[in-house]
């Protein structure tokens, strides 16, 4: 693969000043501060999120490939379009609209909360192939459910709504993430648990925008945290919150927001998943990776990687859980200049969430800038061959 030698930094500043915005213009745009633009254009802080890149290229209106200045198409993307294309196809079905479902019998509410379970339990293994074939069926009869009765069988329809939009951010598909998250928040209304439970998808669809951060702290503060259900809410919900300022950058509001998750986690303990947040201490100590990782601050970063590793909640977390912060991790050797950490925990999660490398573009995005590294270990750079990120 040929890639243009110029810096990401360089080519954005270039083409922002093409467009004729000035830094803060186009910070307000990103919803991000003049600082962060700077630190960006300058190649002080790197840019390595593929959905940060996109939204760029939105604001740039170029295509997010020329930004990267990459000139192949990734492995596998017409495998994902197709499926994604399908999961596009059954959210825009709106049976409820014209006086209820015809044909088959709906499925009846037990075996429809199995369904979603079993969708969750697939999402949660990462087995994101598999769920894009389920996802279609399920999202079809929720809306046969609604359409027959729109109260029956409501949490269901929430948390089909939720593991829909969690596989697609997984699939950087922001747009459609955003239309699942947004149908489960109009589904809950009424219900301030299943709002919250809503809630936490939508703060991860919306991690990008620190206009989030107060829908989150609203959400959370509906909660009362009597129990450890409610609390691990709670909890998801201000490690959102503070993940979204630390996008933004702002460090203090991040560290602030995480310091009050970890005292909710203290009461919650490690080793659960209520409402399928693996909310515990381990999880928070994780977002203060990924914090630490949006703030460009790869030294601690990884000094709180290294510690996490070494936690007894870490093996009960869901694989997806695990997967997703070993990602986390090599882009924080990677802003220490570490590709061979980099590479090993890249490896690590080829070998426990295949999916996670193969499916996810910021995944993918990683490996290859790895691989790209003079020094990078030959395991890596093999990966990235058979990936197709990287030329032979």
């Amino acid at each position: 693969m040929s890639r243009d030698p110029v810096p990401i930094g360089r080519r954005v500043a270039y083409l922002r000043v093409r467009r004729r915005l000035s830094q803060q213009s186009f910070a307000d745009r990103l919803g991000k501060s003049k600082s962060w633009v700077d630190k960006i254009e300058r190649g002080v802080r790197s840019l390595e999120r593929v959905s940060t890149i996109r939204e760029i290229a939105a604001v740039l209106r170029v295509d997010a490939a020329a930004l990267l200045g990459r000139d192949v198409q990734p492995a596998g993307v017409a495998e994902r379009r197709e499926g994604v294309v399908r999961i596009r196809a059954a959210l825009s079905t709106y049976p409820m609209a014209f006086g209820g479902p015809a044909g088959r019998e709906v499925m009846s509410p037990d075996r429809l909360a199995r369904e979603v379970r079993h969708a969750w339990m697939t999402y949660q293994h990462a087995r994101y192939p598999r769920l894009v074939e389920l996802l279609p069926k399920v999202v079809t009869e929720i809306h046969r459910a609604q359409a027959q009765d729109p109260e029956a069988g409501r949490a269901a329809v929430v948390e089909a709504y939720r593991v829909t939009a969690a596989l697609l951010i997984k699939l950087g598909e922001g747009s459609l993430a955003w239309l699942a998250a947004d149908r489960a928040m109009s589904a809950a209304v009424g219900d301030r648990v299943l709002l919250a439970c809503a809630a936490v998808q939508l703060g991860q669809v919306l991690r990008g925008s620190a206009r989030a951060r107060p829908v989150m702290l609203a959400a959370a503060s509906q909660i009362a945290p009597a129990t450890p259900e409610e609390m691990s809410l709670r909890g998801s919900l201000l490690v959102q919150a503070a993940l979204i300022a630390a996008r933004a950058g702002d460090d203090r509001a991040a560290v602030d927001l995480l310091d009050e998750a970890a005292e909710v986690a203290a009461q919650v303990g490690d080793g659960h998943d209520h409402h399928r947040t693996a909310f515990g201490p381990t999880a928070v100590e994780l977002a203060r990776v990924a914090a630490a990782v949006e703030l460009g601050d790869g030294p601690q970063a990884v000094a709180w990687h290294e510690e996490a590793m070494g936690r007894d909640g870490w093996r009960w977390l869901p694989v997806e859980h695990r997967a997703a912060h070993l990602i986390d991790a090599a882009r924080a050797y990677l802003q220490t200049d570490d590709p061979a950490n980099a590479a090993r925990v890249l490896l690590r999660v080829e070998r426990i969430a295949p999916a996670e490398i193969r499916h996810r573009p910021a995944a993918r995005d990683v490996t290859a800038q790895v691989a790209r590294y003079p020094n990078a270990p030959a395991t890596i750079t093999q990966l990235a061959i058979n990936l197709e990120v990287l030329s032979a």
